[in-house]
């Protein structure tokens, strides 16, 4: 008794292989990175009022200095060091 088709016909191991490639490069392309912020990182960034009043009195320092206006007070500058150095 002779067998001739002893192995599956329509098996290429080659395309086999092939389609495996394939499918690891469709996987990988599907893949990205996401960023995602946090409502309390939105709300950081933002503005505050803080900020804007504190560049109010800043810019009128400014026109006072440019004015020749600014009347720096000594005793109370040295006040405020004193006070920030002593925490």
């Amino acid at each position: 008794m002779k067998i001739n088709n002893f192995r599956p016909q329509g098996v290429n191991p080659y395309k086999n292989q092939m389609n495996k490639l394939d499918n690891i490069e469709k996987a990988a392309s599907k893949k990205r990175d996401v960023v995602e912020i946090s409502s309390e990182a939105k709300e950081l960034q933002q503005v505050s009022s803080y900020e804007l009043e504190r560049q109010k009195k800043v810019d009128d320092l400014k026109l006072q200095i440019e004015n020749g206006t600014y009347k720096p007070q000594p005793k109370e500058i040295a006040k405020s060091i004193i006070n920030y150095y002593s925490k």
